[in-house]
């Protein structure tokens, strides 16, 4: 009942290695599978008419889906969605245009052109372009920077005392922020068109979090010159914040009263506000819009009570009526302003398509990420020439613009005909409105980016190394300013990723009975090694960074230390050919003796026949005889230790000479040539007439290193999983190839197993194969590999192991 419960399968089939697998599903080569660059250039200059109309349609999304619209089902959910959010733009664009140290206004415009540009552009149906917290911070910092209050002091000539000129430093700072956006927007575009919408994705959510929560606390630290009426220096650099905190927290004692006042009531009241707001939402069709209430109330009081004039209240001031016309950028600002241009369109462009992302999947269609840069790159460039900053999706007027029946961009269009009527009719209304109110709008609104602070907390539990990449990338960007501690984040969060492929876990896999599963024998109980044979794994692909981490971790695991092992086998082997070579040289000149002795016998005895054996008799009747015992005993031991000579009954040569012939052996096992006299074989003799050279290599027989006697083990096959790989480098091929040579210096056989076909591609683009290594040696899964051991090996060292008896190989399924 389980194992029905469960299910069950059996296959049999033949053990499938590279070669065969090829043979059977017919695999293309490299060039059938991969077209030629030429092709592909010449497909992509293809023209068709639906090849045209796809470009068009994903060029243009809004071709795609207003033909379809439909205004009596989508007509009203966009309107009322629409004004909503456009209620929403109004204070939020005059606030976020303080945190970029701008005039009003100008927040306004980035609330008013992006929109319309990402009607036509964009791919996603509920997100709701205008200005954000992050961007905005990032923006006043690069225009506080280039432009600070200590450039435009003048001297006032009434009471000699000095001034910022205001006008002047507004105007140069929208200035930079125009170039600053249209700069971002033009790299967000090349980005678009070159396909690199995947940048986003090296912005880990964890990493994105932590760099909203430090640019909160920037924030604050912009803002509190509103809440408390104080005018601090702007540092620029690292640990500018720090200094700018310093600052503030000495120019306490000049707060100034009114102004906090004003902040204080401001802020209660719109907290007290959005918690109502919160509890009251399940019942409400529409949020109630607190900040735009905030904003109308607190403007009629300032205007009745005069709080400008009469409490020296910092107002926004003027706010001029109407459009102002396109301008050209100032381009020789760009050189300035490059690096906070490309940080702003990574930092934008991640904040877009992560929520383009979340709508997309919960209404069921798809965000194009490349489009979406493409978009959000145009609504930057375009309105960079209208004087906007910089802007992207913001999560609040989004959630608004969905939850209140938003359909599709029209939506936009509406929220963009609010702000339009505001600016060129209501803009002089706010004039008396105090900046601490913008700026308690701003403080409020941050209270959802500091409760992220409790990540710290859920990533302690979850994962230390995210942990890690939230804390870093809180801490750089607080002490190293927004742009270059957004780079000194990724970097670090890239770090980990290379450290955790460079450190990956190895393990030993053992077999689960009956199965041909194969798990960590460390890590499960029931998980059995097999005799003989040793599975290793890597969980992390195979390339230069870890190569030799990877050859280390193989010999610990496998309890073969191959580089030992190799050295002690090749010091053994050359010894072996050190005494081989002396052999010889006392062969040759024991034969030389023996042939000028055989001279001489025949000068004086008519040319006998000289034989070893009958010396050695000679040798040994003196011997028992006790006669000249000393001088004789040392060349008896010369010759046990060297050569015994034997004359064949060959005739000798037309030349004279004749054939001499010798035997290894050795009285002491340990300085023994090849073997015992006893065990020589047939081979294991040599003609002196041939060279040194010649005779070496053929009495040099190959030395084991289970002969020396040094090591014993009872591994004879090694599986390489490497089912993780998803690429291998020229690197990782040469460690692979040396592990293949060094093992089976010691008789054992290395096998891979569960390699994709794109690193079967590289291994043959590497030149990994040859005539030593083959495809027989890579088998489609590990399974294959163990059966493929088993049954090669499977009699000559270990006993059979029970689980493999039980499994067939035979091709059925």
């Amino acid at each position: 009942m389980d194992s029905h419960r469960h299910g069950n399968y059996r296959v049999e089939r033949t053990v499938l290695n590279e070669e065969r697998l090829e043979e059977i599903t017919h695999r293309k080569d490299y060039n059938e599978a991969h077209p030629s660059v030429t092709k592909k250039l010449k497909d992509s200059l293809r023209c068709s008419v639906p090849r045209l109309k796809r470009c068009a349609l994903s060029g243009f999304p809004v071709l795609y889906w207003l033909p379809k619209y439909s205004l009596w089902d989508y007509g009203m959910p966009d309107l009322i969605s629409g004004i909503s959010v456009g209620i929403m733009h109004l204070p939020q664009g005059m606030a976020y245009a303080l945190l970029a140290s701008l005039p009003p206004v100008f927040g306004l415009y980035s609330s008013l052109y992006p929109p319309l540009i990402y009607l036509f552009f964009g791919t996603s149906r509920h997100i709701s372009i205008g200005t954000f917290t992050v961007l905005s911070i990032m923006v006043g910092s690069v225009t506080e920077t280039l432009a600070p209050d200590t450039a435009f002091i003048i001297n006032n000539g009434t009471n000699m005392t000095t001034e910022v000129d205001i006008t002047a430093r507004d105007l140069y700072r929208v200035q930079v922020a125009a170039a600053t956006t249209v700069l971002s927007g033009l790299i967000q575009v090349v980005l678009g068109m070159v396909k690199f919408g995947f940048v986003g994705t090296y912005l880990a959510e964890p990493l994105v979090r932590a760099y909203t929560t430090a640019a909160a606390v920037h924030a604050v630290i912009g803002q509190i010159k509103y809440i408390f009426g104080i005018s601090p220096t702007r540092f620029s650099g690292p640990l500018s914040l720090v200094y700018t905190f310093g600052h503030i927290c000495s120019l306490l004692p000049q707060t100034h009263l009114p102004t906090l006042v004003v902040s204080a009531v401001s802020i209660l009241c719109l907290a007290a506000a959005k918690e109502l707001n919160a509890f009251l939402r399940p019942k409400l069709p529409v949020p109630i819009p607190v900040e735009l209430i905030t904003i109308v109330s607190a403007t009629l009081i300032s205007s009745y009570t005069h709080l400008g004039s009469n409490y020296t209240i910092p107002v926004v001031g003027d706010i001029p009526s109407g459009l102002s016309p396109p301008c050209m950028p100032d381009v020789s600002l760009f050189r300035q302003v490059i690096g906070d241009a490309f940080a702003l369109a990574i930092v934008g462009y991640a904040i877009s398509i992560s929520l383009g992302k979340t709508f997309a999947l919960k209404h069921g269609y798809k965000v194009d990420s490349n489009q979406e840069l493409l978009a959000l790159g145009l609504c930057n460039t375009v309105g960079g020439f209208f004087e906007c900053f910089a802007v992207c999706p913001s999560m609040s007027r989004s959630i608004i613009q969905e939850s209140t029946g938003g359909k599709t961009q029209m939506a936009s269009l509406a929220s963009a005909v609010i702000v339009l009527v505001t600016i060129m009719k209501l803009g002089p209304l706010f004039q008396e409105l105090p900046k601490a109110v913008l700026a308690s709008i701003v403080l409020v609104n941050l209270k959802s980016m500091f409760k992220q602070c409790s990540d710290i907390v859920t990533l302690w539990r979850r994962s230390k190394i995210d942990l890690m990449i939230w804390l870093v990338t809180l801490v750089s960007t607080l002490l190293l300013n927004l742009d270059v501690g957004l780079a000194a984040s990724i970097a670090f969060a890239l770090l980990t990723v290379i450290v955790r492929t460079q450190m990956p876990t190895y393990s030993i896999l053992g077999n689960i009975h009956g199965t041909e599963i194969y798990v960590d024998i460390e890590t499960h109980d029931q998980a059995r090694q097999i005799p003989g044979i040793t599975i290793f794994h890597s969980s992390a692909t195979v390339y230069f960074a870890n190569a030799d981490l990877y050859l280390e971790a193989l010999k610990e695991k496998s309890g073969l230390d191959i580089s030992k092992m190799i050295i002690y086998k090749r010091r053994q082997e050359a010894k072996q050919r050190r005494r081989e070579r002396r052999a010889e040289r006392r062969a040759k000149r024991q034969a030389k003796k023996e042939r000028r002795a055989q001279r001489a016998a025949e000068q004086l005895a008519g040319a006998p026949v000289f034989s070893v054996e009958e010396e050695a008799r000679g040798w040994r009747d003196v011997c028992v005889n006790n006669i000249s015992a000393e001088n004789e005993e040392q060349k008896i031991t010369e010759r046990e230790n060297g050569t015994v000579f034997v004359m064949p009954t060959t005739p000798r040569t037309p030349d004279g000479q004749g054939r001499w012939e010798y035997l290894k052996g050795g009285g002491d096992p340990e300085n023994m040539s090849l073997g015992w006299l006893s065990d020589l074989q047939e081979g294991d003799t040599t003609t002196l007439g041939s060279s040194s050279e010649d005779t070496l290599s053929q009495d040099l027989e190959k030395v084991s290193l289970g002969s020396l006697g040094k090591w014993t083990w009872d591994i004879h096959s090694i599986i390489l999983d490497l089912s993780a790989a998803n690429f291998i480098d020229t690197v990782a091929i040469k460690t692979v190839r040396n592990i293949f040579q060094d093992f089976s210096e010691i008789d054992v056989d290395i096998y891979l197993a569960g390699c994709q076909t794109s690193v079967v591609t590289q291994l043959e683009k590497g030149g990994f194969f040859s005539g030593s290594i083959t495809k027989q040696q890579l088998f489609a899964t590990v399974h294959d590999a163990v059966l493929f051991c088993h049954n090669n090996h499977g009699t000559r060292t270990f006993t059979p192991y029970e689980p493999f008896l039980d499994i067939s190989i035979g091709t059925k399924l």
